[in-house]
């Protein structure tokens, strides 16, 4: 339902689905990292359209949500009808899932519950979360069930750890953790992300390629994995479904982010149900549309550590670059405070970008998608960055870095058009003019 000027007003925000306005001492309250906020207010005659906060409130019980997922399911079974207490149960964890320590409770407090033993129980999660230290995924659980079930953290170098699944039709070998192929049954959960400025997994990805081996990741982190305007043969999802299939996977867990660290539903059931479902969810709660690009975007990245990441840096900048004006500029305000990852590296060291990303297109390493879609919007806007990082290496990379959220402030009076994008890593917008 639109809302009237006087109550656009109060919330202090342009509605995307009307025309851009021109408003006088008008605000807009910007939230980025662990609950940071910052009031822009905007001179008088700039236009600016607000978007990236879903109408819809997040799930206030997230347990009890998973639960009726699983005793409910789309096209399926109950979980319970479907796993049987000898059975040895592999919980494969994708990488950034949202509140993943109350999911994975939730998932093993229902199997238990169908006579499972937790013995029999192991989380599987990938590296990339260990690393940026995500805690336990079992924290959640209570202390005795948390001792018996087993986390495996996945290491795609270590070749005892995988196992041959098949040759793919294209004749790749398919190599996945072992725990997966040597498991009765396969959970995946994963999190539906905005596949228009990252490649499409599928919803198997939650499996392959995130528990494959190194090579497998490397081709799927390839430049040309990024790049939507390069055909490809066959569409990377299409290659996750077919590992699905070798797997005999036909359940899967599902859910659809909300603002920073929330969760807006959770899908369980039959796979291309739940592929289907949540794609309509994502696009009714993350699409909105803007008359005309502006002078200015400014892109936030809302939640706690598992959200400040180079990829959702890289997912950002992919969504903010389709709206903002040649010659324009991007303002990114986060509190990423990781360091960078070789990609990032060799674009901050190079002497030549152009250079840079043909090392990365060769070597592939684990931050290309950030590397290739920073180097793609430097050629056409100005980036700013509001992060943790130290200010030397901002510069490095050919950013200008914002030592304080005030030096927003001052930037955004600058310009004389303005898009404020929340959650710009899940936010989908479309530009009318084009």
């Amino acid at each position: 339902m639109a809302l009237s000027p006087d109550n656009e007003r109060q919330r202090g925000s342009v509605l995307l689905a009307l025309p851009v306005c021109v408003f006088s001492q008008m605000f807009s309250v910007l939230r980025y990292g662990a609950g940071s906020t910052l009031r822009l207010d905007w001179p008088e005659n700039v236009q600016v359209a607000e978007c990236g906060t879903p109408a819809q409130p997040p799930l206030a019980d997230l347990t009890g949500a998973v639960a009726a997922a699983l005793a409910e399911p789309l096209d399926y079974p109950p979980l319970r009808r479907v796993i049987t207490p000898a059975d040895r149960v592999v919980l494969a964890l994708e990488e950034g899932v949202p509140r993943a320590a109350d999911v994975v409770a939730a998932v093993i407090g229902c199997m238990i519950q169908s006579g499972v033993d937790p013995a029999g129980v192991t989380v599987l999660r990938t590296q990339g979360d260990a690393a940026r230290g995500v805690q336990d995924p079992c924290r959640s659980l209570p202390a005795p069930l948390g001792r018996d079930v087993t986390v495996v953290t996945h290491d795609p170098r270590n070749r005892e750890r995988l196992a041959y699944l098949a040759s793919s039709d294209r004749g790749n070998p398919i190599f996945l953790n072992r725990a997966i192929v040597d498991a009765d049954v396969v959970l995946p959960i994963g999190c539906l992300g905005n596949h228009q400025t990252a490649i499409d997994h599928g919803i198997h990805g939650a499996v392959f390629p995130a528990f494959s081996d190194e090579k497998t990741l490397q081709r799927f982190r390839s430049a040309e994995s990024h790049d939507a305007r390069r055909p490809r043969k066959k569409p990377r999802g299409q290659e996750c479904d077919e590992v699905g299939w070798l797997l005999g996977l036909n359940f899967a867990i599902q859910l659809v982010p909300g603002p920073g660290d929330d969760v807006l539903h959770v899908l369980a059931g039959h796979f291309a149900a739940v592929r289907r479902r949540a794609a309509e969810l994502y696009e009714a709660a993350w699409s909105w549309s803007v008359p005309r690009r502006a002078s200015l975007v400014v892109a936030a990245i809302e939640g706690t550590a598992p959200q400040q990441t180079w990829q959702n840096v890289g997912r950002a900048l992919g969504a903010a670059m389709p709206l903002v004006e040649d010659g324009g500029a991007i303002a990114l305000c986060c509190e990423l405070a990781d360091e960078p990852g070789p990609a990032v590296r060799r674009l901050a060291d190079s002497p030549s970008r152009e250079a840079a990303l043909r090392q990365i297109s060769e070597e592939c390493p684990v931050d290309a998608l950030a590397a290739v879609q920073m180097a793609a919007a430097l050629e056409h806007a100005d980036l700013y960055l509001l992060s943790r990082l130290d200010e030397s290496l901002v510069e490095q990379l050919q950013m200008a870095p914002l030592a304080k959220p005030q030096e927003l402030v001052r930037l955004v009076r600058r310009f004389d058009s303005c898009i404020v994008l929340g959650n710009a890593q899940h936010a989908r917008v479309t530009v009318v003019e084009d």
